[in-house]
């Protein structure tokens, strides 16, 4: 089947029970993505899938549809208690996971089936009656959803679905072990379906799938269209100096709708975003010490339009999906192929066409090669130009720092020892090694 025959396929063609397609038309989704188009038919047919595919490429969609035919066709076990869920859905990150549930709302909308959203961070006793009161199906990340189950919230042993989504960040973010429980206390491999997806089957992850699904069929979308024909990549080539005005100036130039601008640290990511604000640039900051709260906000009002600029490092920025984004920019290459595809996924979504800009600077040019050997070809070069680099910036105002009377807090609230040591006249303490200090000779008196 040649990529034009997948992407042909009508979600149409499909025996999808009509409360399905209802939610279908509503999302407005017609054709099927490659890697719906591959997935589909197996997971339809009730064998379980083990599919490579990033965000952005449909994944969602093919999962939830799949599992919504299942529960609809075959009805719950007549034992079943109201708070036993039916399909357990497990994303890696708090984004990730509110943006499957929001979909499933609108894919599941005219099925008739209860959902219910776990996460951490916010919102814990909410979460815990929503699934207190039963919900068909649960989605959310590994943490809160074990603490929930062992209080006994809801019940796993009637799930008739697993999903396991972005399984290699499971393992990245040290989940695997909370994976482990959770797929343990469900229903058998044999009794349930079971569908997992991720960035690479890599030999951990299919591991992890042949020891917790039953003969799980693979399917695998290759890099190149993953990484979408309609992004336009480039690569500048600046002098670490000239990274912040190069940035300032192509934003200008391009003044484009909405953009992400990813930096591999905290550090450089405050920089950088204070500057774009320093020159006019509306931009917000997204690192991975954002509160809960404050994240869902600042995400909200860049959709909104609020903000121009989205700062991010990439731990802040796993699973975000964000409609229109309009411009990648790359201010540090990422260290690999994997998560430079990430990266540029976020525009260019859906089929739309999107830029992807990135530096090749003195500290990060060297992860070059690996990501082109990812993506199997070259990614074209954009000369720089002196009229690319703005003259005269605003240089932001310094960061607050810590004042100088406010002195770190030490352990039982006590204030921490400043680096004299002890107070000047005062004992003097034992000495280097555990000895104790031989005591002063006093000074000879004066005649």
């Amino acid at each position: 089947m040649t990529e034009a025959d997948k992407s042909s396929i009508r979600f149409e063609d499909f025996a999808l029970p009509e409360p399905v397609l209802q939610g279908v038309r509503d999302a407005g989704f017609e054709f099927c993505t490659p890697i719906q188009a591959l997935t589909l038919p197996i997971a339809l047919a009730g064998r379980d899938v083990a599919g490579q595919a990033q965000t952005g490429t449909g994944k969602t969609a093919a999962f939830l549809l799949a599992a919504f035919d299942r529960l609809l066709r075959h009805p719950p076990a007549d034992d079943r208690r109201a708070t036993d869920v039916r399909m357990l859905v497990l994303a890696p990150t708090r984004e990730l996971a509110i943006q499957i549930h929001k979909d499933a709302l609108l894919l599941g909308r005219h099925t008739g089936l209860s959902f219910a959203l776990a996460y951490g961070g916010t919102g814990y006793e909410k979460q815990r009656e929503e699934l207190a009161a039963g919900a068909d199906v649960l989605i959310g990340t590994p943490g809160r959803i074990i603490d929930y189950h062992k209080q006994h919230v809801f019940g796993l042993k009637r799930v008739e679905v697993v999903v396991l989504d972005e399984a290699d960040r499971m393992f990245d973010l040290g989940f695997i072990k909370d994976i482990r429980y959770l797929l343990r206390r469900c229903a058998p491999p044999s009794h349930r379906q079971s569908m997992l997806f991720s960035a690479t089957l890599s030999w951990r992850v299919m591991e992890l799938a042949y020891e917790h699904m039953n003969n799980p069929k693979k399917v695998q979308v290759e890099a190149e269209t993953v990484t979408a024909d309609k992004i336009r990549q480039v690569i500048y080539y600046p002098a670490n100096e000239q990274k912040i005005p190069l940035l300032i100036g192509l934003a200008r130039k391009i003044q484009p709708e909405r953009a992400i601008v990813f930096v591999n640290t905290k550090h450089w990511a405050e920089r950088v975003c204070d500057w774009l604000n320093a020159n006019g640039l509306k931009a917000a900051l997204l690192s991975g010490d954002v509160p809960q709260t404050k994240r869902t906000r600042l995400l909200a009002q860049f959709a909104d339009g609020q903000y121009t600029f989205l700062v991010a490092t990439d731990v802040a920025a796993r699973g975000l999906h964000i409609p229109d984004v309009t411009h990648i920019f790359n201010f540090d290459l990422p260290q690999s192929g994997e998560d430079y595809v990430h990266r540029i996924g976020r525009t260019g979504r859906a089929g739309a066409e999107g830029d992807a800009i990135s530096f090749g600077c003195e500290d990060s040019a060297f992860y070059l090669p690996d990501i082109e050997s990812y993506l199997g070809r070259r990614i074209p070069t954009e000369m720089l130009y002196p009229e690319d680099l703005p003259e005269s910036l605003n240089r932001p105002p310094p960061r607050a720092r810590r004042k100088p009377g406010d002195r770190p807090r030490g352990p039982r609230g006590g204030e921490a020892p400043s680096g004299g040591g002890r107070k000047r006249g005062g004992p003097r303490g034992p000495a280097p090694g555990g000895r104790r200090r031989p005591p002063r000779k006093p000074a000879p008196e004066k005649t």
